[in-house]
């Protein structure tokens, strides 16, 4: 393994120094968070004196945010990240209208559907995905309100709020943050800032790297990282010797550069296809295995030599229960 692993999970908190859920989400800028539980359990393999109730906390709260982010999908974002960030990777509109013609909403324009979702969702507070169907006369069924709130998500209008029951929540932007979203107009200063803050959580890293991860164009990530006047070599830290993690699905460990060469030799395992990344146990950076977790039972599977995981399974039962 090369040295660009071990300063890369530095980077990216691995070595657990103290912090808050939002402070953690702040150093990442953005967190997968496509599977709720996931999210939070990357937060709990990066920090220290907080469980999943507080991560909750949080969320409720609105101190962090779960909006559509980096590459379309969902993320954690702490809620002064949204207006810079998602001017730059908000959900586009040509996608979703071309989802919701498949899906047979025709005949009115993005204005016109998310006029529909502005006046269904203001004042209601945060809606399941059978809530917001009901509010706008059309089936729960399938992806249509999904691709409805992404339109809404699009001008700013719509996040998602805390999870009821299990259940993914809608919320409108005024009635959560307190004010649609305002999106910072000037995309130099965006892609500034984005160049700064993601090589902090990354580094080391090149534009290439930038632009898989966030999901703006190569020449997009080029000059970003030209404004930010970021070198190509960072300094290198190192995380401590021993550090034993279980990883969950999606981490950003595994999503946060082009290539995971050098950190990931079992390929199929970690990354069957579809779109999944397994949960993973790292050793000194590298992947050495994946688990499970069922009614808080974990079972791990090494691809070689075996680590004892007893601190971590602890650690992670602990963080749920």
């Amino acid at each position: 393994m090369n040295d660009l692993w071990p300063a890369r999970a530095v980077s990216q908190l691995l070595h657990r120094p103290p912090g808050t859920p939002a402070g953690i989400v702040r150093n990442l800028l953005a967190v997968q968070a496509q599977d709720a539980r996931a999210a939070m359990l990357a937060l709990r393999a990066r920090g220290t004196g907080f469980r999943r109730t507080d991560v909750e906390s949080a969320l409720a709260e609105a101190e962090i945010v779960r909006a559509w982010g980096p590459r379309g999908t969902l993320h954690l974002i702490v809620a002064d990240d949204l207006p810079w960030l998602l001017s730059l990777v908000r959900p586009g509109v040509q996608n979703a209208m071309r989802r919701l013609r498949q899906l047979g909403v025709e005949g009115q324009t993005p204005e016109q559907l998310v006029n529909r979702v502005d006046r269904a969702m203001r004042d209601q507070g945060p809606l399941t995905k059978a809530e917001l169907a009901a509010r706008l006369n059309t089936s729960a069924q399938g992806q249509t309100v999904i691709h409805l709130a992404a339109l809404a998500a699009e001008r700013g209008l719509l996040v998602l709020g805390p999870n009821r029951d299990g259940k993914a929540t809608y919320v409108h932007t005024a009635d959560w943050l307190g004010a649609p979203l305002t999106f910072e107009p000037d995309r130099d200063k965006a892609l500034t800032e984005l160049a700064k803050r993601y090589l902090h959580a990354h580094s080391p890293a090149g534009p290439e790297d930038l632009a898989a991860w966030s999901g703006i164009s190569l020449g997009d990530a080029r000059r970003a990282w030209k404004l930010a006047r970021s070198p190509e070599k960072q300094p290198q830290t190192h995380p401590p010797a021993d550090l034993v993690r279980l990883l969950p699905a999606f981490d950003e460990y595994l999503l946060g550069w082009r290539t995971r060469e050098g950190m990931l030799s079992h390929v199929r395992e970690v990354h069957p296809g579809g779109g999944i990344i397994r949960p993973t146990i790292i050793v000194n950076a590298t992947v050495t295995g994946t688990w499970t977790i069922r009614q808080k039972q974990i079972t791990p599977t090494f691809f070689a030599e075996q680590t004892p995981l007893n601190d971590e399974i602890s650690n992670v039962q602990a963080f749920l229960a």
